[in-house]
């Protein structure tokens, strides 16, 4: 097996590349430490019938009090386990997520997606207050799909009108210090596609709010383009002019009294008093991506392999394609001063692999009276460590982390022959009301899961049921189990 943490593409693959489509589904919002609402159908397009292949969800400003950030240490926070609890039942699994104080970063991936997900790091850079607070910078994940790099950058930038040269700094200092231990892509901008998002707090300067708001109750929004501050500094910023954006054709998203449609109308406090200033309107919350250019030509000599032929450019070989379905904000939900941004895209990539690292499934019955058996067979080479393990989960698990239980691969591994090889998860570990799970190989060296097993019945315990325990005991008694005092 290899040595090197490094993504390999398939040699297995036949000829005829295989070429995917997939859908994103992304939302940035700033939420203005409010609770989560109850519904977010709409916010994630849950009736919609185009299913995402996968969710990125940005937020800012997320509460971050000293009790309630010391509690979502721990557990995971209320938007968090929001999302979790109605993607994970339509099988979506959280592959990573990264929080710095208000800022959080989710990414959500269907199951069968998820052993094509590899290489998953995650990272933050502050930049408020002198940069040793978190109330502002960036958090990022990046990871390979398909063995395309991707990473997704969330951020949340200065505030103003005043700094918008600024934010483009904070912006630069992020992609300039964000490194990752990757050699493909070890900084943001090495990778094939990069998502820059979030409350980047660009404003629309020059126009008065009488002109600003005529032009949102008309929805002339072209009107006020041409003074967004972030599309006046694509104009002289090279950094910026790498990254493409949808047209602005939604309402901007920032500011609005609580619990209203209603653009700011507040009085705000001043040392002598009370004025009638208001905050213009502005388009603060922002979704653009950067498709790596091309490599130039290179002045060594072609080399070329036993045909003579010249050996193609990733980018050529492995195309890759970004096309922007939606961009819009929900404006029905109120909770925030900001409202959400979605944005869909569809991803065209050719995939450089097509089949798990790892093929594994269920050996027999299974049931808390015998201890089971995991018959698994590496598929393609992968940097194997002492630290992989095999988890078992039950049918809708959330993320990486929900196990029942799991076993190291290599303390309990018995030979089987030179393909195939078995582990042994004890009985004692199994829940002894049964019901469906799948069995899943998480590979440390590759932060992931490599492979997973086909759903499988683990049945109930013909024990618990001859000694009468009831089911709410039965209940309990996995609680007792999974507990630390076992």
């Amino acid at each position: 097996m290899m040595e090197e943490n490094e993504e390999q593409p398939d040699d297995h693959q036949s000829p005829e590349k295989d070429r995917g489509r997939f859908r994103l589904h992304m939302v940035t919002w700033n939420v203005a430490t409010a609770d989560p609402p109850e519904d977010v159908a709409s916010l994630l397009h849950l009736n919609s019938p185009k299913t995402p292949d996968l969710y990125v969800i940005g937020l800012q400003e997320v509460y971050s009090g000293p009790v309630r950030f010391v509690s979502d240490m721990i557990l995971d926070d209320p938007w968090s386990q929001l999302f979790i609890s109605i993607l994970a039942p339509r099988h979506y699994v959280k592959v990573s997520s990264m929080r710095m104080q208000g800022l959080l970063l989710l990414f959500f991936s269907k199951l069968e997606h998820v052993p094509f997900i590899r290489d998953i790091q995650a990272t933050y850079t502050r930049t408020g207050i002198f940069g040793y607070w978190g109330n502002k910078g960036g958090v990022s994940v990046r990871l390979s799909f398909y063995g395309h790099t991707l990473c997704f950058l969330n951020c949340h930038l200065a505030a103003h009108m005043k700094y918008a040269n600024e934010r483009v700094d904070e912006f630069e200092r992020i992609v300039d210090t964000q490194t990752f231990d990757c050699k493909k892509a070890p900084r943001i901008m090495d990778h094939r596609l990069v998502f820059w998002f979030g409350d980047l707090n660009f404003r629309i300067q020059d126009h008065g709010m009488h002109f600003v708001r005529s032009c949102i109750n008309n929805q002339t929004y072209n009107l006020l383009w041409s003074h967004d501050q972030l599309i006046m500094l694509k104009e002289k910023e090279q950094l910026l002019q790498e990254f493409e954006e949808g047209p602005l054709d939604f309402q901007p998203t920032y500011k609005f009294d609580l619990n209203s449609d209603t653009y700011d109308s507040r009085l705000y406090a001043t040392w002598f008093g009370f004025n009638g200033k208001k905050r213009k309107p502005a388009w603060t919350d922002r979704i653009l991506w950067r498709v790596r250019p091309k490599s130039p030509p290179s002045d060594e000599p072609d080399l070329k392999d036993v045909k003579g032929r010249k050996p193609l450019k990733e980018e050529e070989e492995y195309p890759l394609k970004v096309r922007q379905e939606l961009y819009t904000s929900s404006m029905e939900y109120s909770i925030s001063d900001h409202k959400p941004v979605i944005g869909i895209f569809t991803l065209e990539l050719t995939k450089m692999y097509q089949t798990p690292l790892v093929s594994l499934h269920a050996e027999g019955d299974w049931s808390a009276d015998i201890d089971s058996m995991v018959l698994y067979r590496p598929l393609q080479p992968f940097p194997s460590s002492t630290w992989d393990w095999i988890g078992l989960y039950k049918v809708g698990f959330s993320s990486v982390s929900d196990y029942i239980t799991y076993t190291w691969v290599k303390d309990d591994e018995v030979a089987f022959n030179e393909e195939v090889m078995q582990v042994f998860m004890s009985k004692e570990e199994i829940p002894v009301r049964g019901g469906e799970c799948v069995l899943c190989y998480y590979s440390n060296s590759l932060r992931c899961i490599i492979g997973i097993s086909e759903p499988f019945k683990v049945q109930e315990s013909k024990v618990a049921v001859a000694e009468g325990l009831l089911p709410e005991r039965i209940n309990g008694l996995d609680k007792i189990a999974r507990s630390d005092d076992f």
